[in-house]
């Protein structure tokens, strides 16, 4: 039986298109011991991918829309924001891959646990505000990855059938979420992340460079290979 045609693409953006999960690990550790929280970089580091609604929980048993997870979260984002917003860059073929998947006819929508308001200067870093047809963030969901409001979300503005659709992401909660909302996987290495923990994908690639590079072979193309 014939693929179905590939016709949109739900982009993660930390870790997918911009190297940012570092950075977002280390905001969450100072903002865990202002507030006098002993949280290691490489427990925290693990959950980056997962909206603050699931990664509190998860790191400390805190809810987020607790007294204190709120005052918690909220100086985690001043804290990316002052120290480490500065220090992010896209990844190498990031503009580049995105203006072949609109040369390709894909429509292509975000879908990030970042909050709104970080998700335009992120986008502006990676340089593809042009380039997106739709955003949908943690703010547009319930729940946050992996939990699969935010693929729904974004394919619900998309427009288009799951199976017409792929995910691209770099973390297990990216596959997870879209698993969960029917959709495929395409997933990147540059978020940290090795093969094993990125099973369940149909395809994994180094970073953007490299599906830019094998694109013709890729799951997006007729035809296209796995890896």
């Amino acid at each position: 039986m014939a693929s179905l045609r590939i016709r949109g693409v739900i982009l993660d953006v930390d870790g997918t298109l911009i190297d940012s999960n570092d950075a977002h690990a280390r905001a969450w550790v100072d903002a865990f011991a202002e507030f006098e929280f002993d949280v290691p970089y490489e427990r925290v580091r693990s959950l980056v991918g997962m909206g603050g609604d699931n990664l509190l929980p998860e790191a400390i048993h805190l809810e987020k829309d607790s007294p204190t997870g709120a005052a918690l979260s909220k100086r985690r984002g001043e804290i990316f924001e002052e120290r480490y917003l500065g220090t992010i860059n896209p990844f190498s073929g990031t503009r580049d891959l995105l203006k072949r998947m609109r040369d390709e006819g894909l429509k292509i929508a975000i879908g990030t646990s970042a909050q709104k308001k970080e998700l335009e200067p992120l986008l502006k870093i990676a340089d593809v505000t042009d380039l997106i047809d739709s955003r949908t963030s943690s703010d547009d969901a319930e729940s946050s990855k992996p939990d699969p409001d935010i693929v729904e979300a974004a394919l619900a503005r998309l427009r288009l059938p799951a199976a017409e659709v792929l995910m691209v992401g770099d973390t297990p909660y990216d596959i997870e979420a879209a698993a969960r909302a029917g959709v495929r996987t395409v997933a990147f290495r540059s978020g940290g992340w090795t093969d094993r923990g990125l099973q369940g994908a149909i395809a994994v690639y180094a970073g953007p460079w490299d599906l830019l590079e094998r694109f013709a072979t890729s799951p997006f193309v007729a035809g296209g290979g796995r890896r």
